[in-house]
Parts: C-alpha cells; structure tokens; sequence
C-alpha cells in the first residue's frame, strides 16, 4: 500500500538554508507548503523544485512576518486549505544591523524571529494536533550564546536602539527565545503525538547578512572557498523534519555536527523561565491568537 504524501509547511523557503531544504524534501516526495513575503522569489523557488523534482505540489501562501495581522491571517489561509500538515518548518529570520520597530510596537528581530513562528505555531496547533505524528523543527543557532544572561519577558518588549556591532546580541536573544519557545512547546505536546525540535544550523553563506554593505561580494567569496556550504545547514532541517530515528525525539536542541544534543546558554533551558515567556507571549498575540 503506498505511503501518503507527507505535507509539509517551510516558512522562509525562497532563499538560503529553507530554499534548500524545500529542494531536498521535494526530492523525498514531500507536498510542500510555503510562505513568502516577494511573489518573485516565490516564483523563482516553484521552478527550482519543478526542475530538481518534477510533479512535486508545491502551495505558496503570502505573507509579511513583521506584520503580526499578517501572520495570523497566513496561518488561518493554511489551516483552512490543509486538513493535514505532518511537518512544519519555522525557518524565516533576520539579523537587522539597524533598529526598527514594526508597526505592532516591537523591535523588528523580535517580531520576525520569535513572535511571528509562535504565532504561526499557534495557528497551526490543532492541524498538527490532528495529523499526529507529526513534527514541528524550529530553526535556531548557538548565535544564541551572545544572548546569555537576560531577561526573556522583559526583551519581547525591548525598543532601545542599538548599533551594527551591537546587533549580534539581540539576534542572538530572539534565537534563545525560539529555544525557549520549542522545548515549552514540546512539554505541552508530550504524549500527543507532536515532536517538537530546534536546531542550530552553523554558519551558511546565506542572505542573512544582506544589509551589509559587503554582504554580496563577502557571501561570493566564501561560497567561491567552499565556506559556509547552505546544503550543510539544510540537512540538518530535514533530518529532524524526515529522519524516523527523529520521529519519537522531541525537546531537543541540536548541532548541525552529526545532530548532537546542544544544551542552551541560561536562560534557556529553565523551565520555570520558558513556562513565563510562553505566559508573557500569549498575553501579548492573544488579540491574534486562536487559543
């Protein structure tokens, strides 16, 4: 009897590591289910996985992750077009090197790293739910380490200015939060059939960067000295989100060296602490939120 298509949801897919696990997974036989903010590069993606993976059903949906309205609507397009979803992939990010505050009063990192796949997360709660086993693979990074000794409730709120150089630090903040976010997550989903999982991809010559005035000829360099490979980055994502020896595994935080087990700087991996981050953001997307 043939196994169904497994469907899965890749935010961030029109570029960088996401593009490249979108790639993989079609090659696997996935129905793949993407969100983009740019029709081009959504465009320019389709054709990509059409060429790699002839056949492949491929959805897009639209949306801005610096817009919370947006998500909340994007993730509600989703919910009502898919009964299932087997795998959700919170991959989009940015690294800003300049503060901006979105027009729902947060810093932009926050609000795209953090606020925006929680609230995706939420509204995709009860489709996951329903096509247990299934799994959601968040993307994190050991960039988080910068963001050592903070206050998690306190930096959603966090509009100060900073500078290019000081940058690093609330990047890696919003990336402690999506660990936060994922192991809390995986305690309300245990024994219900939803692993729940992040990852650190290492260093990929990506987009990130972008703002950079030397990102381009900086990211054709390195790919030019083979550093900084994307493809490495990608399979991390797709073994949580494929591999069966990951299919039970859930609350963890792993290295893009052989998925071995990575424990979180402090605040990280307390308990107590993502209990109140999860409180502290559910108060503040409940206007949004379906729970």
């Amino acid at each position: 009897m043939p196994q169904p298509v497994p469907t899965m949801v890749i935010t961030g897919a029109t570029g960088g590591i996401g593009q490249r696990a979108a790639l993989a997974l079609a090659r696997q036989g996935a129905h793949l289910v993407l969100t983009a903010r740019s029709r081009a590069r959504a465009k320019a993606t389709v054709q990509m996985i059409e060429a790699a993976a002839p056949g492949t059903r491929v959805d897009v949906y639209y949306g801005d992750f610096s817009d919370l309205a947006s998500v909340a609507a994007l993730g509600r397009e989703i919910a009502a077009r898919h009964a299932r979803i087997d795998v959700l992939v919170n991959n989009a990010g940015i690294h800003a090197f300049a503060p901006r505050i979105t027009a729902d009063g947060y810093a932009e990192m926050v609000a795209v790293n953090y606020l925006a796949p929680w609230l995706l997360t939420d509204m995709l709660r009860d489709t996951l739910l329903r096509s247990a086993p299934s799994r959601i693979v968040a993307v994190a990074s050991e960039a988080s380490r910068q963001g050592a000794g903070f206050d998690p409730v306190a930096a959603l709120d966090d509009i100060r200015p900073f500078t290019a150089r000081g940058s690093s630090a609330i990047y890696g903040r919003t990336k402690l939060l999506d660990i936060m976010f994922s192991q809390e997550l995986a305690r309300q989903f245990e024994g219900r059939g939803v692993a729940v999982n992040c990852l650190c991809p290492g260093f990929n010559v990506t987009g990130l960067g972008r703002e950079l005035w030397f990102a381009a000829p900086l990211q054709r360099l390195l790919a030019g000295l083979g550093i900084g490979d994307p493809a490495r980055g990608a399979a991390i994502i797709v073994r949580l989100a494929r591999d069966p020896a990951f299919a039970e595994v859930t609350g963890g935080y792993f290295s893009v060296q052989d998925a071995r087990p990575l424990v979180p700087v402090s605040p990280g991996a307390d308990r107590h602490a993502q209990q109140a981050l999860w409180q502290a953001t559910a108060e503040r997307l409940a206007r949004w939120s379906v729970a």
